[in-house]
């Protein structure tokens, strides 16, 4: 059993639950972080039952910072190092956005600066412990503005940034950061979304997190074959880039 503490933001989400599952066959200790208080009990309940030190389930609503301290109090009264995993994020459908321009604002905070907030407050005492992961969950969709959903990801780009100049800092105190591009997976998300295809499940994800962890990745696609997709993406010279429907 590990005295890591593990905080899990946007603990409801498949990929969440998935890696929850995982941290608990090793032991840690468990803060589930969202909205669903009654989910995330559920979830709670089954973590202990496969070994996790403790598990417990708090509010967390990114766009609410006001049930931002009382995660980071929960966190710092731990011993051991500290961690946490963001799944938080949020995709309304581009024509929803188009017809309604206000709905930029809830998906930027959900997918980016919501977050990142917290994290900016949790970084200190992840530097005076000397070490510490954090795990932020992008999207393969941030590194190339797309026609179908470019809102979104414009807030996981600004987010993959925020990540990069996190990993800078905390390096420096021993801590480590994983930005994951996850393409295509099978969550709440992406459900009824057209256009899916090579959709992986959420275990998979998990698997890969937990890799990255041990071997202190910076950067990866999941599944790996994202990278080479993307990679040709990037390449497609802006003049066609802007025809294409992809």
């Amino acid at each position: 059993m590990t005295q890591d503490t593990w905080l899990i933001l946007g603990a409801t989400s498949s990929m969440a639950r998935a890696l929850t599952r995982a941290l608990a066959d090793q032991g840690a200790g468990l803060i589930l972080a969202g909205r669903d208080m009654a989910d995330m009990e559920a979830t709670a309940a089954d973590a202990v039952a496969r070994g996790a030190r403790m598990a417990k389930p708090m509010t967390f609503d990114a766009r609410n910072p006001a049930t931002f301290p009382a995660l980071i109090d929960a966190m710092t009264a731990e011993e051991g190092m500290l961690n946490a995993a963001v799944f938080v994020g949020s995709m309304p459908p581009q024509s929803a956005i188009d017809a309604d321009p206000a709905l930029i604002d809830g998906t930027v905070i959900d997918s980016f600066s919501g977050p990142a907030r917290l994290l900016q407050m949790l970084a200190p005492e992840i530097e005076d412990r000397g070490g510490g992961t954090v795990v932020g969950v992008g999207s393969v969709a941030g590194d190339r503005g797309r026609v179908g959903n470019y809102v979104y990801g414009a807030a996981k780009a600004g987010f993959h940034t925020y990540l990069s100049g996190l990993r800078n800092r905390l390096t420096r105190a021993g801590g480590h950061v994983v930005t994951v591009k996850p393409g295509f997976v099978d969550t709440a998300m992406t459900w009824n979304v057209e256009g899916m295809f090579l959709v992986a499940p959420p275990e998979k994800v998990a698997t890969d997190i937990l890799k990255a962890v041990e071997k202190k990745r910076n950067v990866i696609y999941t599944p790996g074959f994202w990278f080479i997709i993307m990679t040709i993406i990037r390449l497609v010279p802006e003049p066609i880039f802007k025809k294409l429907s992809i």
